[in-house]
C-alpha cells in the first residue's frame, strides 16, 4: 500500500485546532512504520519514518500501533457509574451531569472519541436527565463528541400521549437520535410507528432497544424501517441467539435487506430492556447475512452491569475470543461499523481523513486487543488522553537477559 500523499488543508468548521502535530515512528496494521502529520483536525500526510518535516509538536509513537479511533455506539450516560450508590439511581440533574461527564472521559481514555448515549425521558424524571446529558456534551466539546438518544418508556394509548409529546420536546432540546424500547410498550408495532414518525419529522436517525426474541415482531420492524434515512440501528438483539437457527437466518436476512444496523453488547447487557443477563447477538450469523454489526459497551458500572468497563477494545477482544471473528473484523465492529452506524465519517490512517486516532502499545492488532494497556488518544488532531502502564518484576535480570517483551519505561524514563 503506497504512502498517502499530502493534502491541502480542509475548511472544517468543527476542527478547532489549527496547529500541526507530527506522530513519529508509528506502526500500521499493514506492517509499515510511518510518520503521520496532522493539521486542522485531519490527517495531512502519511510517509515513511523520517520523511515528513516537523514544523510543530512531535509525539514519538515508537513501539505503538496506530489505529483509527473506536467509537461507542451504545452507552447509557444517565445511569453510568451508579452501581455503588445506596438505593435507586439518582436522577438529580447535577449528579447525572457529573456521572455522564466522568463516564465519557473514562471511555475517551479507552479510545472512544465519539459516543452515543441512550437517555431515559418521561416518568417522574421528565426531561431532566436529557438536559443534564446535553450539558455534559457541551462541557466535553473539544475532548469527545457525545450525542444523545431520547428513550421514552411508552408511546401508545392514553398513557403514551405524554411520552410522545416529551419525545418531540427532547429532539427540540438537542437529542440527535430518536430511540426507545418497543418491547416494553403494550403495542410494540405502534411504538415503532410513533418513533419512525418523529424521526421522519425531524430528520433524525433511529436507535431502538429490542431483544429480537419474537421473529414476527422483528420482521415487522425491519419492514417498517427499511429505507429510512439517515438510518436505523437496533440492539442488543441477544434473543436472536435463542431462536432456531433457520428462524434467526430469516430474521437476519430481513434486517440486511432493510439496511438496519445491529449494535451488539459483548461486554454485558444494559438496563434498556428492563432485565439483566441476556446473551450476545449471533454476530457471525448476522454478518453472514450481510448485516452491518457494530459493538457497544452497554452498561458502565450501573445496576445493569456493576463491573462494566466501557472499553471498546474489550468488546473487540470478546468478539474475537468468544465469537470467532478475526481481530481486524472484531476491531471494525467497534470502529468502522460503529462509526457507520452513528453516521460518522469514515476514518483511515491516510491523508485527508479525520484525525481521530488511537495509538496502542504493541505491533500487531491481535496483541493490542489482548494487552492494550498503554494508549494515546487523538481527537480533532490533538492528543486528548494518555494512559500509561508500567510492568516491573522483582529480580528481573532473567527477563532482561532474554529481552522479553513487556510494558515498561522508555530510555527517557517516560512510562510506555
Amino acid at each position: 500500500m503506497p504512502d498517502s500523499q499530502p493534502q491541502p488543508p480542509h475548511r472544517d468548521g468543527a476542527a478547532e485546532e489549527t496547529a500541526s502535530l507530527l506522530l513519529c515512528g508509528a506502526r500500521l496494521t499493514d506492517g509499515r512504520t510511518v510518520d503521520v502529520r496532522l493539521g486542522r483536525g485531519r490527517i495531512e500526510a502519511v510517509g515513511t519514518a523520517g520523511s515528513l518535516a516537523a514544523h510543530a509538536a512531535r509525539v514519538d509513537l515508537s513501539g505503538y500501533l496506530l489505529l483509527p479511533a473506536p467509537a461507542e455506539p451504545h452507552a447509557h450516560s444517565d445511569t453510568a457509574l451508579a452501581a455503588e450508590g445506596d438505593g435507586p439511581v439518582s436522577y438529580d440533574a447535577t449528579e447525572v451531569q457529573r456521572r455522564a461527564t466522568e463516564a465519557a472521559l473514562l471511555q475517551l481514555g479507552h479510545g472512544a472519541t465519539a459516543l452515543r448515549s441512550h437517555v431515559r425521558i418521561g416518568d417522574v424524571q421528565g426531561l431532566g436527565p436529557m438536559e443534564a446529558v446535553l450539558q455534559a456534551r457541551r462541557s466535553l466539546r473539544g475532548l469527545a463528541e457525545l450525542s444523545a438518544v431520547a428513550v421514552p418508556r411508552l408511546l401508545t394509548g392514553v398513557a403514551g400521549a405524554d411520552g410522545l409529546a416529551m419525545l418531540r420536546d427532547a429532539v427540540k432540546m438537542g437529542a440527535s437520535v430518536v430511540g426507545g424500547c418497543p418491547d416494553l410498550d403494550p403495542d410494540p408495532t405502534g411504538y415503532v410507528e410513533a418513533v419512525l414518525e418523529v424521526a421522519a419529522e425531524h430528520g433524525c436517525p433511529v436507535d431502538l432497544h429490542t431483544d429480537g426474541l419474537d421473529p414476527a415482531r422483528l420482521a415487522r420492524l425491519a419492514a417498517m424501517a427499511g429505507g429510512l434515512r439517515p438510518g436505523v440501528s437496533i440492539g442488543p438483539l441477544g434473543g436472536l441467539g435463542r431462536v432456531p437457527r433457520e428462524v434467526a437466518v430469516r430474521s437476519a436476512e430481513a434486517l440486511a435487506a432493510a439496511g438496519v444496523n445491529v449494535v451488539c453488547l459483548p461486554q454485558g447487557d444494559c438496563g434498556g430492556l428492563g432485565r439483566r443477563g441476556s446473551t450476545t447477538a449471533p454476530v457471525r450469523l448476522l454478518r453472514a447475512a450481510g448485516v452491518r454489526v457494530a459493538a457497544g459497551s452497554g452498561a458502565l458500572r450501573d445496576p445493569a452491569n456493576p463491573v462494566g468497563r466501557g472499553d471498546p477494545l474489550e468488546a473487540a477482544y470478546l468478539l474475537a475470543s468468544q465469537h470467532g471473528l478475526e481481530p481486524d473484523r472484531a476491531y471494525d465492529a467497534v470502529c468502522g461499523a460503529a462509526r457507520a452506524a452513528m453516521a460518522l465519517p469514515e476514518v483511515r490512517v491516510e491523508a485527508g481523513f479525520p484525525a481521530e486516532l488511537l495509538a496502542v502499545r504493541g505491533d500487531r492488532l491481535a496483541g493490542a486487543l489482548s494487552l492494550a494497556y498503554s494508549r494515546i488518544v487523538v481527537h480533532r488532531g490533538r492528543v486528548v488522553a494518555r494512559t500509561s502502564a508500567v510492568r516491573e518484576y522483582c529480580d528481573s535480570a532473567a527477563a532482561v537477559a532474554l529481552d522479553l517483551p513487556r510494558q515498561g519505561r522508555s530510555k527517557s524514563g517516560e512510562s510506555s
